[in-house]
């Protein structure tokens, strides 16, 4: 196969072009987008190419033609009109500190005072910014393209800390003048991963168009199982050839692994590019979606509301509002999970218009389980890895002292952070935590007719059923027997006898006083 070049990390259009990198084209979507003046906003997760995506608008607003050859937007596109653009980026930096954004916007703003010749006057970066969009449109004749990319770096860099109200504070006056601006402003589009609420950030904006729940433009970061087969045939047949398996078991696998965002309900899913692209160049099913180290906010997140997160990890019902916007005052980390691209829309039942929030491939699934449970447990990181296979193998063995015994070493003490009023969701949240990343399939909570059992496990030729109890000073006998009474009388797995697999039904005895496991009891046959 001859080489074909594959835009990994590239951000800049031109580039990309000039440089003969295969592109997924989304232009049509560009130009529709262009065809009005409206304010829009887009929220998607990080590596899926919102920094491209503002590079082809600039470059297409500037009139660049000749970057656009042969795609969508050539037939579209009569006339190559150049406006006059304005591209503020914070990708570049970190933004712990208030002091750093305000240079920052210093550089932004001294850098277009340069292109259109205007003399600072005062140090106001807002009012810098205002009397910019105005210079550019009398001088120009033609009003301004502005386009805004990770504009919420700086709140998310700083959370939990002094200078994120600050920061928040700094771009609400640095973003006003797009109100007053509005007729010398001819688009705007703004891009990051949360969207903070409007009154916080983009102050009398209140007309912006937040398209990044709409079907229409679902697809416009991210690349489709349609888009995937025509691009990019080469590679999987190069993938699958190396991974010695056929092109249609790579195509289900690549789908496994890197697919499964809906970023609206009833839509086809899309690949994250970044990992999809890593894979395919690479030929290899590796997990590139943390290889640069895990997002600072994730883990400031997880320390912020360490047993809130347990919710997430088996499917989460929420409302629109619950996970669409981020509210600094409201202690609700949903919205930032679900924007940073750990959660996705699974499903959605239209009557009572609730969302299944869930991760959205393997990949991810396993990443963000591992830095949980990394916060959950001090077990050594080489030690829990290992242990998580040692689990896997026990569990397919049907090994159960053994799995357990693993569990129990785990959570021999309880950390610093969980209160020992607390241990009952803790002990819950990391033993299916590590069911869940032994990769078999694990579900919490499942309903039942008579009531809902606490974690199943299932493996190929086996089900487990398990009822966590706190022993709150009774004995394990006592404990482990109401357990399986439980068990049985609520008819858990009733289910599963005709399934042709062996079942287990185990009682979990915890201490009450943040002891660990004190033991277990095994129950089922054949």
């Amino acid at each position: 196969m001859e080489e074909r070049f594959l835009p990994i990390g590239i951000q800049d259009f031109e580039k990309l072009r000039k440089g003969s990198h295969v592109y997924v084209d989304k232009t049509a979507l560009i130009y529709k987008l262009a065809q009005t003046s409206t304010p829009y906003f887009l929220s998607r997760p990080r590596r899926f190419g919102k920094s491209l995506l503002l590079s082809t608008m600039e470059y297409y607003f500037q009139g660049r033609k000749d970057l656009f050859e042969g795609l969508a937007i050539e037939g579209l596109e009569k006339d190559w009109t150049e406006w006059p653009v304005l591209k503020i980026s914070f990708g570049l930096n970190s933004y712990e500190d208030n002091a750093r954004l305000k240079a920052r916007l210093n550089a932004i703003v001294s850098e277009y005072e340069k292109l259109y010749g205007i003399e600072r006057q005062g140090d106001d970066p807002a009012e810098r910014l205002a009397a910019v969009i105005q210079t550019a449109y009398e001088k120009t004749g033609r009003q301004v393209v502005i386009l805004i990319d990770e504009y919420d770096k700086p709140i998310l860099d700083a959370l939990y800390t002094e200078a994120e109200e600050q920061n928040r504070q700094e771009l609400r006056s640095f973003y006003s003048p797009l109100k007053d601006c509005d007729k010398y402003i001819r688009f705007l589009f703004i891009t990051g991963i949360t969207k903070v609420s409007h009154v916080n950030i983009f102050s009398g904006l209140n007309q912006l168009d937040d398209i990044s729940l709409t079907k229409d433009y679902s697809a416009l970061c991210g690349i489709s199982r349609a888009e995937l087969e025509r691009y990019f045939t080469p590679e999987i047949e190069a993938l699958a050839g190396e991974q010695e398996m056929s092109v249609g078991e790579a195509k289900e696998k690549l789908a496994r692994m890197y697919d499964g965002y809906h970023f609206t309900h009833d839509v086809e899913g899309v690949y994250n590019p970044f990992c999809l692209l890593k894979c395919l160049k690479y030929k290899d099913f590796g997990s590139y979606w943390f290889e640069s180290g895990t997002p600072s906010f994730l883990v400031k997140s997880i320390q912020n509301q360490p047993l809130e997160l347990e919710n997430l990890v088996n499917g989460r019902l929420a409302t629109e509002n619950q996970f669409k916007n981020y509210d600094p005052g409201s202690g609700n980390m949903l919205p930032v999970i679900y924007q940073s691209g750990y959660l996705t829309i699974k499903g959605f039942e239209k009557e009572d218009r609730f969302y299944t929030l869930d991760f959205p491939n393997r990949e991810v699934e396993e990443g963000f389980l591992d830095v949980l449970l990394g916060k959950f447990v001090s077990v050594p990181y080489d030690d829990m890895g290992l242990a998580i296979d040692n689990m896997r193998i026990a569990l397919r063995n049907k090994d159960m002292d053994k799995a357990l015994a693993i569990i129990q070493a785990a959570i021999a003490d309880l950390p610093t952070v969980v209160k020992k009023d607390m241990c009952e969701n803790y002990y819950e949240s990391v033993t299916h935590l590590m069911f869940r990343m032994t990769g078999w399939r694990v579900a919490s909570e499942l309903q039942s007719v008579a009531g809902r059992s606490d974690v199943v496990v299932a493996t190929k030729d086996a089900v487990y059923i398990f009822e966590l109890k706190m022993d709150r000073g009774r004995s394990f006998d006592e404990v482990a027997a109401e357990a399986l009474h439980q068990i049985d009388a609520n008819g858990y797995a009733d289910r599963f006898a005709v399934a042709g697999k062996a079942l287990r039904k185990v009682a979990l005895v915890f201490s009450s006083e943040g002891k660990g496991l004190v033991g277990w009891k095994v129950a089922g046959a054949e």
